[in-house]
């Protein structure tokens, strides 16, 4: 096998870009799998006949797959090289992708992104391994940032792609796209691309990798069953109680390997850093109100407003672009400005868009949303270089791929518990918000009848045969309206969620340590 160096010698210099752009395109492919479901969500949910308890995991669980193999990553590669993992990465989610798109029924569907978030997981970091391996030194930041930019183009272009082809063929097609490119990428690495020299691979954390796939997926579906519809007991469920002491169970076994095993998974020591520690917590919680709160706005626009789903994709687009643009930004002013200074604004700019969010109404215009997303979008993109930049810059170069790794546990983890958690929390405020208005109603009062008697002349105007079927309809519709509107205030309340949380997430930057920047 060749070695970097010779590599880098021996092959000509457009040998590096034509790696680095079938990098850039399986990871387009990965990231835009993350997005391109949210505005295909409510038609997938009508056709398989999915509730939204449900239907929720066909985005947590294609992250918490991703996140549990993202671990193992680094040691299949040493096992088994660079090469031959990335082709066996995108030829597990190529299938993936293609037994989604045949899915028929909404478990078969949550299965198959299971599956198909594990090719993603692998995908991703060794995506970034051969980019630094192919290209030198010097070149390695202008090659990860070209890169980065696959990542903020899915972000804009994914919710718009999927609204697209859901209007106009199925939302089958939103999987179905990534098999042909999956098949056109596995041939050209297997034919092109060469191999790279690794390191000897350890012995594998194999308790530290079961334990740690059990605990988060347990402890969120018995969250997610507590408001289930075949779930009468609640949080007293047989079901729900024994997910939740086998997590617990879980994540105490977890911890015990990780803290006694030579080679563990996961190096919990690192948290002894504590830039790394607080740095990872902020993506955290950043994560849980970010993912959570993000997935129920194409949600709200194609419920309530009438949007179509391509509609409600087109508003993300500025997002990603806004973030390329946000993010080299952010990374220089950084070398001048203390980096918590910018990490707190990126955090309040987050925390803005979703109290902007809370304000929703029947009412809202495409320019409100469209103003809270940018908002957002440039929130993201001047958070991330900074944080990421604080939380390793501690870290010894031995252990650089560990906490990196680490880092983007963390933020799919938290993605993963922000979907399942507000799932859960827009049950029980739209519940709670349909009982405070219906009781705020006086059904025998002068009002009532005055606004039925309104609206069944309407109805009776419009073609309505009998004037019993024109008061059935009336009564019809104000029960129609006042779901819609508790529907709202409990996506509302999330989004208050999602910026109190983010608010939240400012109070450990206060703890992170700086190093002194040398004045000239």
């Amino acid at each position: 096998m060749d070695s970097p160096a010779a590599l880098t010698q021996s092959t000509a210099a457009g040998y590096k870009w034509i790696t680095l752009i079938n990098v850039m395109i399986t990871t387009f492919m990965v990231v835009l799998d993350s997005t391109v479901v949210n505005t295909a969500l409510p038609v997938i949910m009508g056709t398989l006949g999915a509730s939204m308890n449900t239907a929720q995991w066909i985005l947590s669980g294609y992250m918490l797959s991703m996140a549990t193999i993202l671990s193992t990553t680094g040691w299949l590669s040493n096992r088994f090289g660079f090469k031959n993992i990335y082709i066996l990465s995108i030829a597990i989610f190529s299938f993936g992708s293609m037994m989604c798109a045949s899915s028929t029924s909404i478990g078969e569907l949550i299965f198959w992104r299971i599956i198909e978030g594990v090719g993603g997981g692998m995908l991703m970091p060794v995506g970034m391994s051969i980019v630094t391996t192919t290209f030198t030194l010097k070149e390695r930041g202008m090659a990860l940032g070209f890169w980065s930019i696959a990542t903020a183009a899915s972000v804009s272009f994914g919710p718009m792609i999927g609204g697209y082809l859901v209007d106009n063929f199925n939302w089958n097609y939103i999987f179905y796209i990534n098999v042909p490119i999956g098949i056109f990428t596995i041939i050209f690495t297997f034919i092109l691309m060469k191999h790279y020299d690794t390191q000897k691979a350890l012995k594998f954390d194999l308790g530290g990798f079961i334990t740690s796939a059990i605990f988060l997926p347990v402890f969120l579906y018995g969250l997610s069953e507590v408001n289930s519809s075949t779930n009468p007991e609640g949080w007293s469920s047989v079901t729900v109680m024994a997910c939740m002491w086998i997590s617990g169970v879980s994540f105490i076994l977890f911890l015990y390997f990780e803290t006694t095993v030579k080679t563990p998974l996961i190096d919990l020591r690192l948290f002894r850093n504590r830039n790394f520690s607080f740095s990872n917590f902020v993506i955290f919680i950043f994560a849980v109100g970010m993912f959570g709160s993000t997935f129920l706005i194409p949600l709200y626009m194609q419920d309530t407003l009438g949007y179509s789903a391509f509609q409600a994709g087109l508003v993300f687009l500025p997002v990603g672009l806004i973030q390329a643009v946000a993010s080299p930004s952010s990374t220089h002013i950084i070398k001048y400005i203390d980096a918590r200074i910018v990490i707190i604004l990126g955090l309040s700019m987050l925390a803005g868009s979703f109290f902007l969010n809370y304000q929703f109404t029947l009412q809202t215009d495409h320019h409100y949303i469209l103003m809270s997303l940018i908002l957002r979008g440039v929130g993201m993109g001047i958070l991330f270089p900074p944080l990421l930049s604080v939380s390793l810059e501690q870290i010894s170069p031995q252990d650089m791929a560990q906490a990196s790794s680490i880092s983007n546990i963390t933020r799919q983890l938290g993605g993963s518990v922000g979907v399942c958690y507000f799932t859960y929390m827009l049950s029980i405020r739209k519940h709670f918000h349909g009982q405070i208005y219906s009781e705020t109603i006086d059904y025998t009062g002068e009002t009532y009848r005055n606004i039925t008697h309104r609206l069944a002349d309407f109805f009776s105007s419009v073609g309505s045969d009998t004037a019993a079927n024109a008061a059935s309809q009336a009564k019809s519709y104000l029960t129609s309206w006042l779901t819609t509107e508790a529907y709202i205030s409990g996506l509302n309340d999330n989004f208050l969620i999602g910026g109190i949380i983010t608010v939240i997430a400012i109070i450990p930057v206060f703890f992170i340590s700086m190093k002194k920047k040398k004045t000239t």
